[in-house]
């Protein structure tokens, strides 16, 4: 667990002008599918398109005031590197993309049938050259199985983090390099090289700049998710697989509205409700996070956990 300080963080005062709300996946990209028995078989593309344009909306209605720029608004495929490449040249003040959770599915399987299957005995007679080779057929039947996925019983959902971890030591030490933040990396998978200038510098901008911000307003979410019943698992930071919050030079969240292979979840983030009541939920985090920013609070500590 890390123990984050929730005051100004130097941001008190500043304005909260643009706001990117990123669909996950997308065009050829379908992200995790729903394959368990009994699905609706949807992809996650289409579900955090409908959520995201719903977002939109929502942010547009309730903060008049603020630029919401979408990273994408039909089924069309942008890179993690262009994704980042429309937030930054928007000069986006929040970053905030939309996925939904999997995870490895068991197998099971019933009997469905039986079909029957013929087997050889073999048996000799005679000696010597007279010996013979009897085959003698025999009949049984086999079960015909049918293999399917089970559902997981995992829902709810998450806010995840880029967080750079860092000694003070090292902080110290990258601060006086004057390397720029600059990849060329367009994989999301991409990993993380304590040895590499490169990523040094995205550690110094991530641990000064960015992370507690981003945790605040990752917490703010969860809160507000929280608050309207839905289960709550929490913030969590990781330093590699979600290479456009790496990229995004602004505070940046990705939440996991939820688990298109659970049941209940996979049903709740198709219908328009629910999609509707997450577009509200992150709304009403977005508007207290920006008040929070613009108007000095009182410092408050929160704990955050490690990748899951």
């Amino acid at each position: 667990m890390l123990l984050v300080s929730m005051a100004g963080n130097g941001q008190s005062g500043k304005k909260i002008r643009t706001i990117i709300v990123d669909a996950g996946h997308g065009g050829s990209d379908n992200g995790a599918e729903g394959e368990y028995e009994g699905s609706l078989n949807s992809k996650e593309k289409n579900i955090t398109l409908a959520i995201s344009l719903k977002l939109v909306d929502e942010l547009r209605k309730q903060l008049p005031e603020v630029k919401v720029v979408p990273t994408r608004t039909t089924d069309v495929f942008n890179s993690v590197k262009e994704k980042a490449q429309i937030a930054n040249a928007n000069h986006g003040d929040i970053f905030v993309c939309i996925h939904a959770d999997a995870v490895d599915l068991r197998t099971g399987s019933r009997i469905i049938g039986y079909r029957a299957e013929t087997y050889h005995t073999v048996k000799y007679i005679g000696k010597g050259k007279k010996r013979k080779k009897i085959l003698t057929p025999h009949t049984h039947e086999v079960p015909i199985r049918q293999y399917f996925k089970i559902p997981t019983e995992r829902k709810g959902t998450s806010t995840w983090i880029f967080a750079a971890h860092k000694t003070d030591d090292k902080i110290k030490a990258m601060e006086q390099s004057d390397l720029l933040f600059t990849t060329d990396e367009n994989d999301s998978t991409l990993d993380i090289n304590e040895d590499s200038p490169e990523w040094k510098a995205k550690a110094l901008l991530y641990t000064q700049n960015f992370f507690k911000k981003s945790y605040k307003l990752a917490s703010v979410i969860q809160e507000d998710i929280d608050s309207m019943g839905r289960p709550d698992l929490g913030v969590h930071q990781r330093q590699k697989g979600i290479w456009v919050l790496q990229a995004t030079q602004m505070p940046a969240v990705l939440i996991e509205t939820g688990f298109i292979a659970n049941y209940e979840d996979e049903r709740y983030l198709n219908s328009e409700k629910g999609q509707q009541q997450i577009a509200e939920s992150i709304t009403r985090a977005l508007i207290k996070y920006k008040n929070l920013v613009e108007t000095p609070q009182a410092s408050t500590n929160t704990e955050i956990s490690g990748s899951k």
